[in-house]
């Protein structure tokens, strides 16, 4: 079998042309004229008959665990120690949502060649947005010849570093081989394995990076961190996330899908609209509880002594987002 330079694998059987977006502008990658071996999707989809189990450990004991599921046709959900991400595979090759931290790259490598049964590098990975548990495996598949995709501030935030207030953490800039080399302001479409998908950029939200990731033909949405199922969110200001933009972000999802979509969060289960619903109804309630009291002339320490009330209990995070985190996210605006 001849070898085709990677970042010519990654790139053949492609055009691209670009269209102007409501912001900065859009573009759209059409496949064209890609001849695939119909075995490799055969087996993929015999994959969706196999229940959720735990990957195949092949490096032994110490490497690190995740466990793969079928999600709806030819998407599967991998679930690590980062965010969830998503694989599409089919007769176009492979594609993923987000990469997980650095050192679960190669057991993805693993899973992607189990799912495919024909290869174990990807042609696309979309990240959501900058932060590392989402973009840890970056370098990994771009040495590969991965077409990297992302919102623009995440190739600037990649390529420059940052710190992370909110968590103490300061993220190093990223090697030139894990930066996304395909970028988009407001949208941009792929259509990739009989299916349209639409990254749609979501302003000042979790990040100012944010994508959501829609599959129109499964009718399967990847919110990455605009969702954090049945948990109080992180909200990362020093990279430009608001309370209000984060709520503007997922009401606009909710209005564009419906009963069966299938929502995938960046951590935690996968959902559907009614715990989105729950969510989003969460964020408004104890934004505008907090906002309210401080209105009336309770300090933050006020606030935080108080709580939140019964209801809202459970959504806390004793090792992330607790609530006096999240209160003090509603406070900072």
């Amino acid at each position: 079998m001849s070898v085709i330079p990677a970042r010519r694998v990654a790139l053949c059987g492609l055009t691209l042309s670009v269209r102007p977006g409501h912001q900065h502008g859009s573009f759209t990658m059409s496949l064209m004229n890609a001849t695939r071996n119909a075995l490799p999707a055969l087996l993929a989809a015999a994959c969706l008959a196999v229940a959720p189990a735990q990957a195949d450990n092949h490096a032994g004991e110490d490497a690190p665990s995740f466990t793969t599921a079928p999600l709806k046709g030819p998407l599967h959900l991998l679930q690590g120690k980062g965010g969830n991400i998503v694989a599409s595979v089919g007769g176009d090759g492979v594609l993923l949502i987000d990469a997980d931290y650095t050192d679960m790259a190669p057991a993805y490598a693993r899973a992607v060649r189990e799912l495919s049964a024909s290869t174990d590098t990807p042609r696309f990975l979309l990240n959501t947005h900058w932060h590392l548990d989402h973009t840890g495996g970056n370098a990994l598949w771009g040495e590969q010849g991965t077409v990297v995709m992302a919102h623009d501030n995440v190739r600037a935030r990649m390529a420059s570093g940052g710190r992370i207030a909110a968590l103490g953490v300061e993220q190093g800039a990223s090697p030139a081989e894990a930066l996304p080399v395909v970028t988009y302001g407001d949208s941009a479409a792929l259509h990739f394995n009989g299916d349209t998908l639409e990254l749609q950029h979501y302003p000042n939200g979790h990040t100012d990076g944010d994508s959501v990731v829609y599959f129109a033909a499964e009718n399967v949405v990847h919110m990455g961190d605009l969702f954090f199922k049945d948990r109080f969110p992180f909200v990362d200001m020093s990279s430009g996330g608001t309370v209000d933009g984060y709520i503007a972000g997922v009401q606009a999802v909710l209005a564009r899908i419906d009963n069966d979509t299938v929502v995938v969060p960046g951590h935690g289960d996968v959902a559907d609209k009614a715990d989105l619903q729950r969510f989003a109804d969460m964020l408004v309630a104890t934004r505008d509880h907090v906002r309210g009291r401080l209105a009336a002339g309770a300090s933050v320490e006020d606030v935080v002594a108080e709580g939140l009330g019964e209801k809202w209990a459970d959504w806390a995070n004793p090792n992330f987002i607790t609530e006096e985190r999240w209160i003090g996210f509603l406070a900072a605006e």
